[in-house]
Protein backbone atom coordinates (compact mmCIF):
# COMPACT_ATOMS: atom_id res chain seq x y z
CA UNK A 1 0.00 0.00 0.00
CA UNK A 2 0.92 3.65 -0.27
CA UNK A 3 0.40 5.03 3.25
CA UNK A 4 0.49 8.71 4.12
CA UNK A 5 1.50 9.32 7.74
CA UNK A 6 0.75 12.64 9.43
CA UNK A 7 3.17 13.47 12.22
CA UNK A 8 5.41 10.71 10.91
CA UNK A 9 8.63 12.35 12.13
CA UNK A 10 7.45 12.24 15.75
CA UNK A 11 8.06 9.64 18.43
CA UNK A 12 5.36 7.06 17.66
CA UNK A 13 5.12 8.12 14.02
CA UNK A 14 8.79 7.46 13.22
CA UNK A 15 8.68 3.95 14.71
CA UNK A 16 5.52 3.21 12.72
CA UNK A 17 7.05 4.56 9.50
CA UNK A 18 10.04 2.26 10.01
CA UNK A 19 7.77 -0.79 10.36
CA UNK A 20 5.77 0.25 7.29
CA UNK A 21 8.96 0.53 5.23
CA UNK A 22 10.24 -2.81 6.55
CA UNK A 23 6.98 -4.46 5.42
CA UNK A 24 7.39 -3.07 1.92
CA UNK A 25 4.84 -0.25 1.94
CA UNK A 26 5.41 3.05 0.18
CA UNK A 27 5.33 5.88 2.71
CA UNK A 28 4.75 9.62 2.46
CA UNK A 29 5.04 11.79 5.57
CA UNK A 30 3.64 15.22 6.36
CA UNK A 31 4.92 16.93 9.51
CA UNK A 32 5.24 20.53 10.68
CA UNK A 33 8.12 19.68 13.07
CA UNK A 34 6.48 21.47 16.00
CA UNK A 35 7.60 18.60 18.25
CA UNK A 36 9.81 16.48 15.99
CA UNK A 37 12.89 16.53 13.79
CA UNK A 38 13.60 15.39 10.23
CA UNK A 39 16.70 13.72 11.70
CA UNK A 40 14.41 10.94 12.94
CA UNK A 41 13.36 10.15 9.36
CA UNK A 42 16.93 10.33 8.09
CA UNK A 43 17.75 7.60 10.62
CA UNK A 44 14.56 5.64 9.81
CA UNK A 45 15.51 5.62 6.13
CA UNK A 46 18.99 4.37 7.03
CA UNK A 47 17.61 1.57 9.23
CA UNK A 48 15.07 0.50 6.59
CA UNK A 49 17.45 0.68 3.65
CA UNK A 50 14.77 2.53 1.71
CA UNK A 51 13.20 5.95 1.97
CA UNK A 52 9.96 7.59 3.01
CA UNK A 53 9.15 10.88 1.30
CA UNK A 54 8.93 13.74 3.81
CA UNK A 55 7.09 17.04 3.34
CA UNK A 56 7.14 20.02 5.72
CA UNK A 57 3.43 20.88 5.93
CA UNK A 58 0.99 22.01 8.63
CA UNK A 59 -2.46 20.39 8.54
CA UNK A 60 -3.96 23.84 8.96
CA UNK A 61 -2.63 24.71 5.49
CA UNK A 62 -5.59 23.27 3.58
CA UNK A 63 -4.35 24.32 0.14
CA UNK A 64 -0.93 22.71 0.49
CA UNK A 65 -2.39 19.61 2.12
CA UNK A 66 -4.86 19.13 -0.73
CA UNK A 67 -2.02 19.48 -3.23
CA UNK A 68 0.03 16.81 -1.46
CA UNK A 69 -2.85 14.34 -1.60
CA UNK A 70 -3.39 15.10 -5.27
CA UNK A 71 0.32 14.46 -5.91
CA UNK A 72 0.72 11.31 -3.79
CA UNK A 73 -2.70 9.59 -4.18
CA UNK A 74 -2.30 7.45 -1.02
CA UNK A 75 -4.32 4.29 -0.35
CA UNK A 76 -4.57 4.92 3.40
CA UNK A 77 -3.66 7.42 6.12
CA UNK A 78 -2.27 6.96 9.62
CA UNK A 79 -2.98 10.14 11.56
CA UNK A 80 -0.58 11.01 14.42
CA UNK A 81 -0.29 14.79 13.96
CA UNK A 82 -1.61 16.85 16.86
CA UNK A 83 -0.71 18.69 20.02
CA UNK A 84 -0.59 16.46 23.10
CA UNK A 85 0.40 18.26 26.33
CA UNK A 86 -2.46 18.11 28.84
CA UNK A 87 -1.26 21.07 30.89
CA UNK A 88 -0.78 23.30 27.86
CA UNK A 89 -4.24 22.34 26.60
CA UNK A 90 -5.76 23.67 29.83
CA UNK A 91 -4.01 27.03 29.45
CA UNK A 92 -4.45 27.27 25.66
CA UNK A 93 -7.61 25.32 24.75
CA UNK A 94 -8.33 27.16 21.49
CA UNK A 95 -4.86 26.26 20.22
CA UNK A 96 -5.66 22.59 20.82
CA UNK A 97 -9.10 22.64 19.22
CA UNK A 98 -7.73 24.55 16.22
CA UNK A 99 -4.76 22.25 15.65
CA UNK A 100 -6.26 18.89 16.54
CA UNK A 101 -9.90 19.17 15.42
CA UNK A 102 -9.60 21.64 12.54
CA UNK A 103 -6.44 19.90 11.34
CA UNK A 104 -8.31 16.59 11.23
CA UNK A 105 -11.20 18.16 9.33
CA UNK A 106 -8.74 19.49 6.75
CA UNK A 107 -7.19 16.03 6.52
CA UNK A 108 -10.55 14.36 5.91
CA UNK A 109 -11.43 16.87 3.19
CA UNK A 110 -8.09 16.21 1.47
CA UNK A 111 -8.66 12.44 1.70
CA UNK A 112 -12.16 12.67 0.22
CA UNK A 113 -10.87 14.75 -2.68
CA UNK A 114 -8.76 11.79 -3.88
CA UNK A 115 -11.20 9.04 -2.79
CA UNK A 116 -8.89 7.85 0.01
CA UNK A 117 -11.17 6.58 2.78
CA UNK A 118 -9.04 4.32 4.98
CA UNK A 119 -7.83 5.98 8.19
CA UNK A 120 -6.06 4.84 11.37
CA UNK A 121 -6.45 7.54 14.01
CA UNK A 122 -4.06 7.94 16.92
CA UNK A 123 -6.50 8.43 19.80
CA UNK A 124 -5.77 8.11 23.51
CA UNK A 125 -6.92 6.51 26.75
CA UNK A 126 -7.49 10.08 27.95
CA UNK A 127 -10.96 9.83 26.36
CA UNK A 128 -11.95 7.65 29.36
CA UNK A 129 -11.28 10.54 31.75
CA UNK A 130 -11.05 9.66 35.43
CA UNK A 131 -12.89 6.34 35.21
CA UNK A 132 -12.02 3.91 38.00
CA UNK A 133 -13.84 0.96 36.40
CA UNK A 134 -10.75 -1.15 35.73
CA UNK A 135 -9.53 -2.57 33.50
CA UNK A 136 -10.70 -0.04 30.92
CA UNK A 137 -12.52 -1.65 27.99
CA UNK A 138 -13.65 -0.10 24.73
CA UNK A 139 -17.25 0.19 25.99
CA UNK A 140 -16.22 2.09 29.14
CA UNK A 141 -18.05 5.45 29.01
CA UNK A 142 -15.95 8.25 27.56
CA UNK A 143 -15.63 11.32 29.76
CA UNK A 144 -12.52 13.31 28.85
CA UNK A 145 -11.66 15.85 31.54
CA UNK A 146 -9.24 18.23 29.81
CA UNK A 147 -9.13 20.03 26.45
CA UNK A 148 -6.51 17.65 24.99
CA UNK A 149 -8.63 14.61 25.85
CA UNK A 150 -11.76 16.30 24.58
CA UNK A 151 -10.14 17.00 21.20
CA UNK A 152 -9.44 13.27 20.91
CA UNK A 153 -13.01 12.48 21.93
CA UNK A 154 -14.48 15.00 19.46
CA UNK A 155 -12.40 13.49 16.66
CA UNK A 156 -13.47 9.94 17.58
CA UNK A 157 -17.13 10.98 17.50
CA UNK A 158 -16.65 12.82 14.23
CA UNK A 159 -15.05 9.76 12.64
CA UNK A 160 -17.79 7.46 13.94
CA UNK A 161 -20.46 9.73 12.46
CA UNK A 162 -18.56 9.95 9.17
CA UNK A 163 -18.33 6.16 8.87
CA UNK A 164 -22.02 5.80 9.75
CA UNK A 165 -22.95 8.27 7.00
CA UNK A 166 -20.83 6.71 4.24
CA UNK A 167 -20.06 2.96 4.05
CA UNK A 168 -17.00 3.61 1.89
CA UNK A 169 -15.03 4.70 4.95
CA UNK A 170 -12.88 2.27 6.99
CA UNK A 171 -11.66 3.85 10.22
CA UNK A 172 -9.76 2.70 13.30
CA UNK A 173 -9.70 4.64 16.56
CA UNK A 174 -6.71 3.34 18.54
CA UNK A 175 -6.82 4.24 22.22
CA UNK A 176 -3.42 3.66 23.68
CA UNK A 177 -2.07 4.15 27.10
CA UNK A 178 1.50 5.26 28.02
CA UNK A 179 3.99 4.84 25.14
CA UNK A 180 7.60 4.35 26.26
CA UNK A 181 10.85 2.75 25.08
CA UNK A 182 12.75 3.20 21.84
CA UNK A 183 13.97 1.26 18.82
CA UNK A 184 16.43 -1.50 19.75
CA UNK A 185 19.13 0.14 17.60
CA UNK A 186 19.14 3.17 19.90
CA UNK A 187 18.92 5.42 16.82
CA UNK A 188 15.35 6.65 17.21
CA UNK A 189 13.39 7.38 20.36
CA UNK A 190 11.43 10.00 22.24
CA UNK A 191 12.88 13.52 22.02
CA UNK A 192 10.50 15.83 23.91
CA UNK A 193 10.94 19.56 23.39
CA UNK A 194 11.47 21.38 26.69
CA UNK A 195 10.44 19.72 29.94
CA UNK A 196 9.05 16.21 29.35
CA UNK A 197 5.34 15.84 30.09
CA UNK A 198 5.58 12.08 30.68
CA UNK A 199 7.30 10.05 33.38
CA UNK A 200 9.69 7.81 31.44
CA UNK A 201 11.57 10.49 29.45
CA UNK A 202 11.80 12.62 32.60
CA UNK A 203 13.32 9.70 34.54
CA UNK A 204 15.74 9.10 31.65
CA UNK A 205 16.87 12.72 31.72
CA UNK A 206 17.45 12.51 35.47
CA UNK A 207 19.51 9.33 34.98
CA UNK A 208 21.63 10.98 32.26
CA UNK A 209 22.20 14.06 34.44
CA UNK A 210 20.09 16.61 32.56
CA UNK A 211 17.67 17.05 35.48
CA UNK A 212 18.15 16.97 39.23
CA UNK A 213 15.36 14.72 40.47
CA UNK A 214 11.99 13.18 39.62
CA UNK A 215 8.96 14.72 41.29
CA UNK A 216 6.56 11.92 42.19
CA UNK A 217 3.04 13.32 42.35
CA UNK A 218 1.42 11.56 45.28
CA UNK A 219 2.72 8.86 47.59
CA UNK A 220 -0.50 8.04 49.41
CA UNK A 221 -2.60 6.33 46.74
CA UNK A 222 -4.26 2.98 47.61
CA UNK A 223 -1.64 1.05 45.60
CA UNK A 224 1.12 -1.35 46.65
CA UNK A 225 3.71 1.41 47.17
CA UNK A 226 1.44 4.46 47.37
CA UNK A 227 2.34 5.85 43.93
CA UNK A 228 0.21 5.98 40.80
CA UNK A 229 -0.01 2.93 38.55
CA UNK A 230 -0.13 3.21 34.75
CA UNK A 231 -0.15 0.86 31.76
CA UNK A 232 3.15 1.43 29.93
CA UNK A 233 3.41 0.07 26.39
CA UNK A 234 6.56 -0.27 24.29
CA UNK A 235 6.54 2.01 21.24
CA UNK A 236 7.43 -0.96 19.01
CA UNK A 237 4.33 -2.82 20.18
CA UNK A 238 2.30 0.32 19.60
CA UNK A 239 3.63 0.71 16.05
CA UNK A 240 2.80 -2.94 15.35
CA UNK A 241 -0.76 -2.26 16.53
CA UNK A 242 -1.15 0.47 13.90
CA UNK A 243 -0.04 -1.90 11.15
CA UNK A 244 -2.40 -4.60 12.42
CA UNK A 245 -5.29 -2.12 12.36
CA UNK A 246 -4.36 -1.00 8.85
CA UNK A 247 -4.43 -4.62 7.67
CA UNK A 248 -7.83 -5.17 9.34
CA UNK A 249 -9.33 -2.11 7.63
CA UNK A 250 -8.48 -3.47 4.18
CA UNK A 251 -11.25 -6.04 4.69
CA UNK A 252 -13.63 -4.16 7.01
CA UNK A 253 -15.62 -0.97 6.49
CA UNK A 254 -17.06 1.19 9.26
CA UNK A 255 -15.53 2.65 12.42
CA UNK A 256 -13.70 0.34 14.83
CA UNK A 257 -12.12 0.98 18.21
CA UNK A 258 -9.34 -0.87 20.02
CA UNK A 259 -7.36 -0.35 23.21
CA UNK A 260 -3.62 -0.83 22.84
CA UNK A 261 -2.00 -1.59 26.18
CA UNK A 262 -0.32 -4.40 28.08
CA UNK A 263 -3.20 -5.00 30.47
CA UNK A 264 -0.97 -4.60 33.52
CA UNK A 265 0.20 -1.54 35.41
CA UNK A 266 3.52 -0.40 36.84
CA UNK A 267 3.86 2.16 39.62
CA UNK A 268 5.95 5.31 39.43
CA UNK A 269 8.44 3.89 41.92
CA UNK A 270 8.67 0.63 39.98
CA UNK A 271 9.62 2.62 36.87
CA UNK A 272 12.22 4.62 38.80
CA UNK A 273 13.69 1.49 40.39
CA UNK A 274 13.83 -0.30 37.02
CA UNK A 275 15.65 2.66 35.48
CA UNK A 276 18.18 2.78 38.32
CA UNK A 277 18.77 -0.96 38.02
CA UNK A 278 19.21 -0.95 34.22
CA UNK A 279 21.28 2.24 34.02
CA UNK A 280 23.40 1.66 37.10
CA UNK A 281 22.71 5.32 37.93
CA UNK A 282 21.09 6.87 40.96
CA UNK A 283 17.67 8.33 40.12
CA UNK A 284 16.83 10.79 42.91
CA UNK A 285 13.16 11.49 43.50
CA UNK A 286 10.93 13.49 45.81
CA UNK A 287 7.32 12.71 46.64
CA UNK A 288 5.15 15.81 46.35
CA UNK A 289 1.42 16.54 46.43
CA UNK A 290 -0.96 14.76 44.08
CA UNK A 291 -1.94 16.48 40.85
CA UNK A 292 -5.56 17.38 40.35
CA UNK A 293 -7.33 14.86 38.12
CA UNK A 294 -4.83 12.01 38.57
CA UNK A 295 -6.30 8.60 39.43
CA UNK A 296 -4.62 5.90 41.48
CA UNK A 297 -4.58 3.28 38.72
CA UNK A 298 -5.17 3.19 34.99
CA UNK A 299 -4.68 0.16 32.76
CA UNK A 300 -6.24 -1.44 29.72
CA UNK A 301 -8.10 -4.53 28.76
CA UNK A 302 -6.65 -5.19 25.30
CA UNK A 303 -8.44 -8.49 24.66
CA UNK A 304 -10.48 -7.04 21.79
CA UNK A 305 -7.29 -6.16 19.89
CA UNK A 306 -5.94 -9.67 20.51
CA UNK A 307 -9.09 -11.35 19.21
CA UNK A 308 -9.79 -9.09 16.23
CA UNK A 309 -6.34 -7.87 15.19
CA UNK A 310 -4.22 -10.80 16.32
CA UNK A 311 -2.16 -8.24 18.26
CA UNK A 312 -0.81 -8.18 21.78
CA UNK A 313 2.00 -6.35 23.56
CA UNK A 314 5.20 -8.39 23.61
CA UNK A 315 7.60 -6.23 25.66
CA UNK A 316 7.73 -6.00 29.45
CA UNK A 317 8.83 -3.08 31.63
CA UNK A 318 12.47 -4.20 31.81
CA UNK A 319 12.78 -4.21 28.01
CA UNK A 320 11.05 -0.84 27.77
CA UNK A 321 13.57 0.65 30.20
CA UNK A 322 16.59 -1.02 28.56
CA UNK A 323 15.65 0.34 25.13
CA UNK A 324 14.86 3.80 26.51
CA UNK A 325 18.21 3.92 28.31
CA UNK A 326 20.11 2.81 25.20
CA UNK A 327 18.49 5.67 23.26
CA UNK A 328 19.14 8.21 26.02
CA UNK A 329 22.81 7.22 26.45
CA UNK A 330 23.48 7.43 22.73
CA UNK A 331 21.52 10.67 22.30
CA UNK A 332 21.85 12.62 25.58
CA UNK A 333 20.42 15.77 24.00
CA UNK A 334 18.02 14.04 21.61
CA UNK A 335 18.27 14.67 17.88
CA UNK A 336 19.75 18.13 18.40
CA UNK A 337 18.34 21.50 17.26
CA UNK A 338 17.21 21.57 13.63
CA UNK A 339 14.97 24.38 12.37
CA UNK A 340 13.10 22.30 9.82
CA UNK A 341 9.75 24.07 9.51
CA UNK A 342 9.54 25.89 6.22
CA UNK A 343 12.21 23.79 4.50
CA UNK A 344 11.49 23.32 0.81
CA UNK A 345 11.12 19.80 -0.55
CA UNK A 346 14.56 20.15 -2.14
CA UNK A 347 16.15 21.25 1.15
CA UNK A 348 14.55 18.32 2.99
CA UNK A 349 15.76 15.88 0.35
CA UNK A 350 19.31 17.23 0.68
CA UNK A 351 19.13 16.92 4.48
CA UNK A 352 17.70 13.40 4.43
CA UNK A 353 20.31 12.14 1.98
CA UNK A 354 23.37 13.96 3.30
Amino acid sequence: MHVLVTGGAGYIGSHTVLQLLEEGHEVSIVDNFSNSSPESIRRVNSLAGRSAHLRSVDLLNQQELTKIFADTQPDAVIHFAGLKAVGESVSEPLKYYRNNVTGTLNLLDAMEAVDCRTLVFSSSATVYGESTALPLIESTPRNATNPYGRTKLHIEEMLEELAASDPRWSIANLRYFNPVGAHTSGLIGEDPQGTPNNLMPYVAQVAIGRREKVHVFGGDYPTADGTGVRDYIHVLDLAAGHLAALKYLRESAGAHTWNLGTGTGSSVLEVIEAFARVSGKEVPYKIVERRSGDVAENYANAEKARLELGWKAEHGLEQMVEDMWRWQKGNPTGFGPIDAFGMTDEELDIFLNR
